[in-house]
């Protein structure tokens, strides 16, 4: 009879250069990564590759020649970005902007969650093998930004938010146009999750890997999908609503064991919420201007 003894594998400690230039970074990063085999046991990240002095830039302008500024902190959803930081101006100086104008900002921001969600998952997704679900989330992502381009006359760099209002109202046809592309990111991501959600291979490079604790999500002060992926029920838009989202209905997107695989069906159910409160948005449009004085414009 032939016993059979299983031996523990044994691995050497490496030491890799990740980054600042890698196929597998979206953006200028260095992290010098200790490995013990496919563990990473530490990890030094190198700072500075994108330091662009944001607040410095804003000492010479005034408040809305700054909204250019904004859009280049995150240049792949800007909308938000603009957003963010009116709200905080507006409150400052005391403005209030009508209802149709917070609809038209919650509108434009969730077509923006929606983009960015299907690029992260489309980007992990080719960095595992599967290019069709990436090919098809991205170009979905371009047909959102034809959208923003119809309301702002660019794809990225919108400048489409003012402090005390917007840039201009949205066209007319334009929630015609919105709701044919939500009709199609509805029937793709049903695709994506058909491509990916029970195939082996996705399931071992997601399921238990890169795991955060709530406990740690909250010590490093996580926020957004990572944090309700591990079981923190928060999200801004329902504890401290802003910019009208009291007037909508939707879920919040939770799960429970904080690694890659919740983190992708976190922002999977968070297409389908964003779709639900684009469509109340259009459907419940309030009429009015969306500047409050002209005179607050680019100068």
């Amino acid at each position: 009879m032939t016993r059979v003894t299983e031996l523990p594998l044994e691995t050497d400690k490496m030491v890799l250069n990740f980054g600042p230039q890698h196929p597998s970074t979206h953006g200028t990063l260095r992290i010098i990564m200790e490995l013990d085999g496919e563990t990473v046991t530490k990890a030094t990240p190198e700072i500075g590759y994108l330091h662009s002095g944001f607040e410095k830039l804003g000492e010479d302008l005034d408040f809305n020649q700054y909204i250019t500024i904004t859009d280049r902190m995150n240049y792949l959803s800007p909308l938000c970005n603009n957003v963010a930081y009116a709200l905080a101006a507006e409150k400052l100086i005391g403005i209030e902007v009508s209802k149709r104008t917070e609809y038209i900002r919650v509108l434009m921001c969730e077509l923006s969650r929606i983009a960015d969600h299907l690029l992260n998952v489309g980007m992990l997704a080719v960095d595992l093998g599967a290019l069709t679900a990436f090919l098809y989330g991205f170009k979905l992502r371009e047909d959102i930004y034809d959208l923003f381009e119809i309301a702002t006359g660019t794809r990225l760099t919108t400048s489409y938010t003012l402090v005390g209002g917007l840039m201009r109202d949205i066209p007319d046809g334009y929630d015609k146009a919105v709701l044919k592309v939500l009709d199609e990111v509805d029937k793709v991501a049903n695709d994506i999750e058909t491509l990916l959600n029970k195939n082996r291979i996705w399931q071992d490079r997601t399921k238990k890997i890169g795991i955060i604790s709530k406990e740690d999500a909250i010590s490093y002060g996580i926020t957004g999908p990572m944090a309700r992926a591990t079981g923190i029920e928060w999200d801004i838009r329902v504890n401290e609503p802003y910019s009208s989202y009291e007037d909508f209905e939707f879920d919040v997107a939770i799960a429970l064991n904080g690694d890659v695989f919740d983190r992708y069906l976190v922002r999977m159910e968070e297409i389908r919420q964003s779709i639900k409160i684009c469509r109340q948005s259009l459907e419940k449009m309030p009429s009015g201007d969306v500047i409050v004085d002209p005179g607050l414009g680019y100068s």
